[in-house]
């Protein structure tokens, strides 16, 4: 990613004010665009529109193939300036991640960002001029629903003779659009980036935005909505809503930080609303800040459309929702993030998985709240992951490729702790392939970096699916065009079905399980078969080491992990295993023992000569 003068720093967060709020403005959009469309158009919820004006800014160029354009969802209080044109042009609200060099690479991507439909700065919506009256809608804008938002965005799409896109991407509000797309327009979209979202406001979310439209509607200048000219408008309700939300965008962490060693130091100045404690006069000022760029009528009607949207409230309803996507998933959720959880991510990853729909989710560690995809602190994960997503869709192109990281196939995983041992070729992963049945659907537990996928889909595999803990290793299985779920194995496997997939491989991470039983059970729960491997404590160097040396034997990535940074948990034999099978009721089909500094396979008392085994397993 190339810096450049304009991109938020770190430091710019010690400003005591600073927030993902900090370069939004209400100047006028010198490089807006914008589309008319002539109705009636009908609305779900029984309204109509006579005609439609959207407002949207474009970046970088549509290629001769017309296969690079990304459409970008703003959230509730965005518009189209999503990234800066120039040096000389107002930061976007997204300036970290839209640009030349940046995730979202505009020398590389065709960028689409339209202010959405209810908004207020261009798009139509309740401060639009009604052509049936002559005057603002006001109050009367009718009801609008996510699904509406999303079909204008198409006849922006198609006014622009874009045929598919190459990926749509939002966060929050904006991901709730990328859902909508998906199952709406399965066709049009060959990518979708669904960041810090869900299938539905949980009640707690729900009630905070009902709070803030009655602190709206009760202003007393809110005159019924027909405030345009007439006053301030309701600026104090507005204010507190907005207040309120900002809340909910922040962690408990973040404002600890940010608040709590000046607790009683309020910032001074000139505000109507209480500024006793720290945290009061920064809330005041993103309030009345707000003020100035936002319509209150466009809040009450683009905070309903999220509060209406609902794919499901069970599995079985969220699967039947999301069945007619057709399109490569990349989900993201922050840790820290208590208005849209993590779970709700995971609700939808586990609708997708269900169907054996291609999505990658990761959790990125964040103690940014809700607010993390806007600001930089997390940048280098979630950027990162995005940019790689997008690169893989484009080099694919609809073909089978590994995009463009061929080099990376006889490498090893080695680099990332358990989920493999090896520095360069990994002998264990030579095994696994031949014992894999041709053609079958493989689960990799703790793929690493991806090497042992990347491998079988060189070799015609189609159904492929890692899973992983570590975030940087899951970034490299994206930039292999790879499919791979952020999960702890040791919390059991209950995102996938009984029987999904024909094999389930464990390899080389068996000694960094706390959890061995349930995690073997739930193998077994979701292969028709598992294939194991492990190193084998009893091997007669790693015995020699302890017994005439005293040490602690070496045991893993090239030279060994140290009795202090080992990620290894356990420390057992072939024997040790072949009894635990005995206990656990496990059928042992076949088994292999390596000896990996020799490069061969062990006949010869396997549990004194190989230092890793590779077991086949399956239910009695």
């Amino acid at each position: 990613m190339t810096p450049n003068k304009r991109d938020v720093t770190l430091a710019d967060l010690d400003d005591p004010f600073a927030s993902s709020d900090s370069w939004r403005h209400a100047r006028p959009l010198r490089y807006a665009q914008y589309a008319q469309f002539t109705g009636p158009f009908q609305l779900e919820y029984g309204g109509s529109l006579p005609e439609i004006t959207v407002a949207y800014e474009t970046y970088g160029r549509l290629n001769a193939e017309g296969t690079n354009a990304v459409l970008i969802c703003h959230a509730l209080s965005g518009d189209s300036h999503v990234a800066s044109h120039n040096a000389e042009d107002d930061p976007g609200w997204w300036d970290i991640m839209v640009g030349p060099g940046k995730p979202i690479d505009t020398d590389r991507y065709f960028v689409i960002c339209p202010n959405i439909l209810g908004g207020c700065r261009g798009t139509t919506g309740p401060s639009s001029i009604n052509p049936l009256t002559g005057r603002p809608y006001g109050a009367d804008f009718p009801i609008i629903t996510v699904g509406d938002i999303v079909n204008v965005q198409k006849l922006l799409i198609d006014h622009l003779g874009i045929q598919k896109l190459l990926a749509v991407v939002g966060g929050s509000l904006g991901g709730h659009m990328v859902l909508e797309w998906a199952r709406r327009f399965p066709s049009r979209l060959a990518g979708a980036v669904a960041i810090a979202t869900s299938a539905r406001l949980t009640s707690q979310a729900l009630a905070f935005d009902i709070v803030g439209r009655n602190a709206i509607l009760r202003d007393p200048n809110y005159q019924n909505g027909q405030y345009y000219g007439n006053g301030p408008g309701p600026s104090v309700g507005l204010a507190l809503a907005r207040m309120l939300g900002h809340i909910t965008y922040l962690s408990r962490e973040a404002m600890m930080k940010k608040f709590d060693a000046r607790r009683l130091e309020p910032h001074q100045i000139q505000t109507l609303f209480e500024v006793r404690f720290n945290v009061g006069s920064y809330l005041a000022y993103q309030g009345e800040k707000f003020v100035e760029r936002f319509d209150a009528n466009s809040y009450l009607r683009l905070t309903l459309a999220m509060d209406l949207f609902d794919l499901g409230d069970t599995h079985e309803k969220l699967c039947e929702s999301l069945r007619p996507a057709q399109c490569r998933w990349l989900l993201l959720s922050f840790t820290s993030d208590w208005l849209f959880p993590p779970f709700q991510s995971q609700e939808l990853v586990r609708a997708l998985v269900a169907q054996n729909k291609s999505v990658t989710y990761c959790n990125v560690p964040s103690e940014c709240g809700h607010d993390a995809f806007l600001l930089p602190n997390d940048l280098p994960v979630y950027g990162t992951l995005i940019e790689a997503f997008l690169k893989s869709l484009l080099l694919q192109g609809g073909k089978d490729t590994d995009g463009g990281t061929e080099s990376l196939e006889d490498e090893d995983d080695s680099l990332l702790g358990p989920s493999s041992i090896y520095r360069h070729h990994r002998l264990d992963y030579d095994c696994i392939l031949q014992l894999i049945p041709s053609g079958a659907s493989v689960l990799d537990l703790g793929c690493g970096t991806g090497g042992l996928l990347a491998r079988l889909r060189r070799r015609g595999y189609r159904r492929l699916v890692g899973v992983e803990l570590d975030p940087q290793a899951i970034l490299a299985c994206v930039e292999r065009g790879l499919d791979v779920i952020h999960m702890d194995i040791n919390r059991g496997l209950g995102i996938f079905a009984d029987d999904q997939f024909d094999c389930v491989v464990l390899s080389q991470t068996l000694q960094a399980v706390t959890n061995v039983k349930h995690v073997l059970a739930e193998l077994l729960r979701v292969g028709k078969q598992g294939i194991v491997s492990f190193p084998n404590l009893a091997y007669r160097r790693w015995r020699e080491e302890l017994a005439v040396h005293g040490k602690a034997p070496r045991m893993g990535a090239a030279e060994g992990f140290h009795w202090y940074d080992t990620p290894n948990v356990r420390f057992f034999s072939i024997r040790d295993f072949e009894d635990l099978c005995a206990e656990m009721n496990i059928s042992i089909e076949h088994q292999v023992a390596l000896n990996t500094e020799l490069n061969c396979v062990v006949t010869e008392d396997p549990n004194l000569n190989a230092d890793v085994a590779v077991f086949v397993l399956k239910r009695k």
